[in-house]
């Protein structure tokens, strides 16, 4: 998982709805560390019920996605 820190900042630099939720002073520093959020299981759910989820799954020169992607890249001439 990826996150980004970013030390000494002053709470007035931050957006308004962060500031809120602190209840710090304008003046103060704080850390903040941003992180990757895993995607949930109701998401995946509902990307598997999309009809255009696995749209390709059926096709029989796409079994093999990387030769198929190398075919396309390769020179015409």
């Amino acid at each position: 998982m990826n996150a980004v820190v970013i030390e000494h900042v002053k709470v007035s630099e931050l957006p308004e709805d962060w500031q809120t939720q602190l209840h710090a002073s304008a003046n103060a520093c704080v850390t903040v560390r941003i992180e990757e959020e895993a995607e949930s299981r109701e998401m995946a759910k509902e990307n598997a019920e999309n009809p255009l989820f696995g749209m390709w799954q059926d096709r029989e020169e796409m079994s093999d996605v990387e030769a198929y992607i190398r075919k396309l890249r390769a020179p015409r001439f």
